[in-house]
């Protein structure tokens, strides 16, 4: 595989320090714009925003995120099959940087038009850039889970950086100029990526299974479809030709994306010639993803209804300072950072004690430390239903009991499609995965959408409802464990 010597970089190759500011830049650019999406949409007119109702906002945030994720199949398959993880990454990273700078356009068109732009960009680079972290090290070096943490460490440090350059570009120049300075982010990332290309190894340039000629002469049609389809009904939507209501479309679409879910992951059980061991292993791995798409649906409030909570019922003033209302979603990472060690060493800790929690136990454990942080923010909107301004530690503590929920249950489910999954659909396995995140976070774009600022006294039930039903799910888990503990054991037998 690679053949860059162990002192690189920190010890590993030096492709890493490529892909590792390539994605701390794009995570910088897609976070510190996703942070103002719904700010900017509800925002009046006189604000300079686009005065959408929130529950169109937060369906279009929902809409936008859930794409980002389900672009990410096809665009995985299109670097194994046609482009390379290389030129993926390459086009990816152009086609968001464009995004972002159309988004900088002060015009409601060229907003639809950019949030596009970005997801279609986003789901080309960031499935394969971090497939190519794994294509720097052989199967058999030792150094790969550290070069993951290290890269994961970019993603963090990204997002940090977005949140705190876009959110006072919002508050103190205006939201054109933030959005602009997610395009200058992204370049910045495109132009380290371009001048260190060659620290990446040469196989990653290539298709792992390129297509036939008259394959490849398919696909480029399929795009030039897609893109046709994508440019008539956005031309429509903007002309009037046809009136989209975005809560009507985010519905439906969580229906065709759960629906999709379904069939695939019956396909694989039922016609996937599977042994008896495997089928019951699938049934745990289905807890796993009923239980990402429904943390998703909770944590990813951290964008919309908790957002316009820290913006119109938080006192934000420290002093004569204003702490922008986006730097208060920058807790989640500065909380990774902090606790990702500390939760390496307890699975490790517990499994030296002969204490190994299932899966879902631990997904389970997850989702219920996240439904508590909702817990906290009933008791801090029933405060801001009385019409008082809630001091920020009400925030500060539900993000991080979603960052300790988070940590509890997104690596574990991740491995446990990679050791659970039969072994000739484990690829395909982690694309099913995948979009329980887009499920997700589709519907909280529509449980945000009851975010209602004209009628605050309704909103303590918002989160109390997401509390109790996320709840719900966790004790069902824990109850099913006993029965998945059997799965899991045959599955960990065999790998």
């Amino acid at each position: 595989m690679s053949s860059a010597p162990d002192s690189g970089w920190f010890g590993h190759p030096k492709g890493l320090s490529t892909l590792f500011f390539t994605e701390m830049w794009e995570r910088m650019s897609y976070y510190g714009m996703r942070a103002m999406l719904v700010l900017f949409m509800t925002a009046s007119l006189q604000e300079e925003g686009l005065a959408f109702t929130v529950a169109s906002a937060a369906a279009i945030y929902g809409l936008y995120t859930g794409a980002v994720y389900f672009l990410g199949l096809p665009g995985g398959w299109l670097a194994d099959r046609l482009f390379g993880g290389q030129k993926a990454v390459w086009y990816g990273g152009i086609i968001i940087m464009c995004g972002h700078i159309i988004l900088a356009v002060p015009h409601e068109y060229s907003f639809f038009i950019g949030l596009i732009f970005v997801a279609t960009g986003t789901g080309l680079l960031k499935p394969n850039i971090s497939a190519m972290v794994g294509q720097l090290y052989s199967d058999a070096d030792e150094r790969r889970d550290g070069g993951y943490a290290i890269y994961y460490m970019g993603i963090n440090l990204g997002s940090l950086i977005g949140y705190y350059v876009c959110g006072y570009f919002m508050e103190n120049v205006g939201w054109h100029w933030a959005f602009g300075a997610a395009a200058v982010g992204m370049a910045i990332g495109l132009i380290q990526y371009k001048r260190t290309l060659n620290n990446l190894p040469e196989h990653s340039a290539l298709p792992a299974n390129p297509l036939s000629p008259q394959g490849t002469t398919r696909t480029w049609g399929a795009i030039a479809l897609f893109v046709a389809v994508v440019t008539g009904v956005t031309v429509a939507a903007i002309t009037g030709a046809i009136v989209i209501n975005p809560s009507v479309v985010a519905g439906y679409t969580a229906v065709a994306f759960t629906i999709i879910f379904f069939v695939y992951f019956g396909l694989i059980y039922f016609k996937g010639n599977l042994t008896g061991e495997e089928k019951q292993r699938m049934w745990a791995l289905f807890l796993v993803c009923v239980a990402s798409a429904c943390f998703w649906s909770g944590f990813e409030q951290a964008g919309s209804s908790l957002n316009l909570f820290a913006r119109d019922y938080t006192d934000r003033l420290i002093g004569t300072f204003e702490i922008p209302t986006t730097w208060f979603q920058s807790l989640n990472s500065i909380f990774i950072i902090v606790l990702s060690p500390f939760f390496a060493a307890l699975w490790i800790n517990l499994s030296k004690k002969m204490i190994s929690p299932t899966y879902s136990v631990k997904c389970a454990l997850g989702l219920i430390i996240m439904a508590s942080g909702f817990l906290v923010m009933f008791m801090a909107a029933h405060y801001a239903a009385e019409g008082l301004k809630v001091a920020p530690y009400w925030l500060v503590t539900t993000y991080f009991l979603h960052t300790v929920g988070e940590l509890c249950l997104s690596p574990v489910a991740l491995s446990a499609v990679s050791k659970l999954s039969p072994r000739r659909y484990t690829g395909q396995m982690m694309g099913v995965f995948v979009l329980t995140y887009s499920i997700g976070n589709i519907i909280a774009g529509l449980l945000a959408g009851n975010f209602d600022p004209n009628n605050v006294q309704e909103i303590p039930n918002l989160y109390l409802q997401i509390a109790l039903f996320s709840i719900g799910v966790g004790i069902v888990l824990v109850l099913m464990s006993f029965k998945a503990k059997v799965w899991e054991k045959q599955g960990l037998e065999e790998a």
